[in-house]
């Protein structure tokens, strides 16, 4: 009795209108764009520019079409030049056949070549891209579920694959989803890469490398179960030795490449504006410490200017007072002056004028003056003052004797 299954398409293929709509062609173009997007946001958290994966990513992925083709045929070619069949297939990519090895070696060819271009190091954009391509097989391997391809041996689990086509050899049954498996793993990896790289700070293509060695792994047990044709070798499948071999040179490169390249690029990109573009993830503290850098800078030459202008402003503010009470006091002195040099002058001239009213006027003032400490008040402040002062005390002396004689006489 039938529980559960998995069920395939009944066709791989929508036609709308005349233009055929390709569940295959649709899963690669959508697995391109999570990791053109991805990678982006990867590269600006880095230290790059918005835009430049994308850029390079119009020379990597033409050429990693190319290669995983190229991958395919060369592997399959009875498929496609043994007798009955039509060589003019091998160009028929919608049909399925991309093999990942020849994608990621010619697509790196690619996308050195617009590294270059740019001139950027490509192990940093190979880093920053590297969880967003195994995504991107993620999302290609449900293409293999539209076209009714690569399953594994038959089996009656619950998540079974059901087969319905009998084309090129398939018999219809339920198998194990070998797609499925693969696609499951290398959202592991991805996110397995993602936590390595923010965890240990990788660089210099080591984030790229653990993608290769960890997709590796899972490829080899995958492959094991697949039951379409393929090529075998003392026993493996060649899929089996090239994920070997490949893993052996990932791990190869991580050990070699921490030792001698340790820690993470600080520069990605030359000319890029790290403190205006470093948004994303955890990995963008370039652009942050930038800003700090600028705010601190700023903060220093108003605090100077700041300090400037008080040292300067109460400077000015004092000499400004000492002046105007130096004036005030100079003024009030010279006032004081003129007025004890009239005094003085009346009395002289009430003194010289004779008789008994103008030698009583004299000593009267004279004891007044003698009297009063209003008077003594005058007379100090009128020597304080200046000469003038001085000048005036003695002529008022000199009309008291004049008085005093007058008096006696």
């Amino acid at each position: 009795m039938e529980i559960a299954y998995i069920p395939s398409p009944s066709h791989g293929v929508l036609h709308l209108g005349p233009i055929p709509l390709r569940g295959y062609a649709f899963c690669i173009i959508i697995g391109v764009f999570v990791a053109v997007w991805l990678g982006n946001k990867r590269w600006i958290a880095r230290g790059g520019r918005a835009g430049t994966v994308a850029d390079i990513a119009v020379w990597a992925v033409p050429f990693g079409l190319v290669g995983g083709r190229l991958y395919h045929v060369i592997t399959d070619y009875e498929l496609y030049f043994s007798e009955g069949r039509d060589w003019v297939d091998a160009f028929k990519v919608w049909q399925g056949g991309l093999g990942i090895w020849g994608a990621i070696a010619l697509g790196a060819v690619g996308a050195w070549i617009g590294c270059r271009r740019r001139g950027i190091p490509l192990p940093a954009w190979a880093d920053a891209l590297a969880p967003g391509i195994v995504f991107a097989q993620a999302i290609g391997r449900w293409g293999n579920w539209f076209n009714q391809e690569l399953y594994g041996k038959a089996t009656d689990v619950p998540w079974a694959l059901h087969i319905t086509s009998a084309t090129d050899g398939r018999v219809p049954g339920y198998y194990h989803p070998t797609f499925l498996y693969e696609s499951l793993w290398c959202v592991g990896v991805g996110f397995l890469v993602i936590w390595a790289d923010r965890r240990f700070t990788l660089g210099h293509g080591r984030a790229f490398a653990l993608y290769v060695a960890a997709y590796c792994v899972g490829r080899g047990w995958i492959e094991y179960m697949r039951v379409d044709d393929a090529h075998h070798l003392l026993g493996l499948r060649l899929n089996d030795w090239t994920a070997m071999v490949v893993f052996v040179l990932a791990v190869t490169y991580i050990v070699v490449s921490a030792r001698l390249r340790p820690g993470r690029e600080e520069i990605v990109e030359p000319g890029a504006d790290v403190s205006g573009e470093g948004e994303g993830e955890g990995d963008g503290d370039a652009g942050s410490g930038a800003s700090v850098g600028l705010d601190k800078k700023s903060d220093k030459k108003a605090d100077e200017k700041a300090d400037e202008k008080a040292d300067k402003k109460p400077g000015e503010k004092a000499e400004k007072k000492a002046d105007g009470e130096s004036g005030e006091k100079t003024g009030v002195g010279e006032k004081a002056a003129g007025k004890a040099g009239e005094k003085t002058e009346e009395k002289t001239g009430e003194s010289s004028g004779g008789g008994k009213s103008g030698a009583k006027a004299p000593g009267k003032t004279a004891g007044d003056a003698d009297a009063e400490p209003g008077t003594g008040a005058t007379s100090g402040a009128a020597a304080d003052a200046g000469p003038g002062a001085e000048v005036s005390a003695d002529s008022a002396g000199a009309a008291k004797s004049e008085a005093e004689s007058a008096k006696k006489g």
